[in-house]
């Protein structure tokens, strides 16, 4: 089992900054790579942030220069640091991260698995 929890989004002004979090909890036995996704109204989820286990990180031209990943391994905690807002980045805020949990009942890890949060809303107002 592994849960995932969003944290810090809310109303900024464009050009604002904001951080979100994302925090990993359960019977964590390991974590691979997490990531950040979002979702407007009408749209599809995109992506918007990955991260790997050994810190090597993606992003796409829309955030790119103005969004940073980046992990706490000891906290198991992804964050994301959002600069230069535009009202189009506003949009639910989902973290991503690929797991495995330890299983009591079988006394051993369970197969990797993609784990999504709650989501948090960031909202951009002109």
């Amino acid at each position: 089992q592994v849960q995932l929890v969003e944290s810090g989004g809310g109303l900024v002004q464009a050009g604002g900054s904001l951080r979100i979090s994302c925090v990993v909890s359960g019977s964590i036995f390991s974590i691979n790579a997490m990531g950040w996704y979002r979702q407007a109204p009408g749209k599809q989820r995109e992506l918007v942030a990955t991260i790997t286990s050994g810190g090597s990180t993606n992003y796409p031209d829309s955030v790119k220069g103005r969004f940073t990943i980046s992990r706490d391994n000891a906290k198991n905690t992804v964050y994301l640091q959002m600069n230069s807002l535009k009202p189009e980045d506003t949009a639910v805020y989902y973290c991503n991260a690929g797991a495995r949990y330890w299983d009591p009942s079988t006394w051993s890890p369970s197969p990797s698995h993609d784990y999504w949060g709650q989501g948090t809303q960031v909202t951009v107002s002109s």
